[in-house]
């Protein structure tokens, strides 16, 4: 299930964000608010995969609300512009933008953009957090936090889990010790290689039931991990 959060004062753009969104994510929740600030706290307590923002809040500016936001959060970020410059893009990207989408938009163009944006962020395994992700012998649930090994429950501790799910979520992508880190445990262990290395130890050691699961997490030398699906 995607969550999305818009955050626009015009309720016409909310409405035709959402009708189109939902013709592609049926199940998607859209959420709106009006204000900048109010913006930022959702993204902090919702936990959206996608913000949507114009770039034209009468409460705090563009650049200022993607800075704050940037500070805790990764989340796909995508401005709303009526009209910009090169340098408005510009400085947007710069700031930690993902895309522009200039209003008025179509449907399909507003469709194509956040499907490239995730399969480019994501890869095509793109897995939204509230979803279950299955591979040969591995089923693990998102909502309840649950890992299932041949339909038999396995024990993660809260780290242990969000490691996992972070592979999960970016199934047959290289995921580096940094970008490991920073997602799983924080920025003030973004240099910290052990703490991946002993963790993936961990999970395999759980997740070796027979010779398909021990090959779930490979190891990229020098760089980092992927999780693949069993044959």
């Amino acid at each position: 299930m995607v969550r999305v959060l818009v955050i626009e004062e015009n309720q016409q753009v909310v409405r035709d964000i959402s009708s189109s969104l939902q013709v592609r994510y049926p199940e998607c929740i859209i959420i709106s608010v009006s204000e900048g600030a109010r913006g930022v706290e959702m993204v902090e307590t919702d936990s959206p995969d996608l913000v949507m923002v114009d770039s034209s809040l009468p409460d705090i500016g563009i650049l200022d609300l993607i800075s704050r936001i940037r500070e805790f959060s990764d989340v796909l970020l995508v401005i709303l512009s009526e009209a910009e410059t090169d340098m408005d893009r510009a400085r947007g990207l710069e700031a930690g933008a993902d895309e522009y989408i200039t209003k008025p938009f179509s449907p399909i163009e507003l469709l194509a953009k956040i499907k490239a944006l995730f399969r480019r962020v994501h890869g095509d395994g793109f897995i939204p957090e509230h979803a279950v992700f299955s591979g040969g012998d591995i089923t693990i649930n998102f909502t309840t936090h649950e890992v299932l090994l041949s339909d038999k429950q396995v024990r993660l501790t809260p780290i242990e889990f969000r490691l996992l799910s972070e592979l999960a979520r970016n199934e047959g992508r290289v995921l580096t010790h940094r970008n490991l880190l920073e997602k799983v445990w924080g920025m003030e262990y973004a240099d910290d290689c052990s703490f991946t290395k002993k963790y993936v130890c961990r999970l395999r050691k759980k997740l070796c039931g027979d010779s398909n699961s021990q090959q779930i997490i490979r190891t990229e030398r020098g760089v980092g991990y992927k999780l693949v699906k069993s044959p």
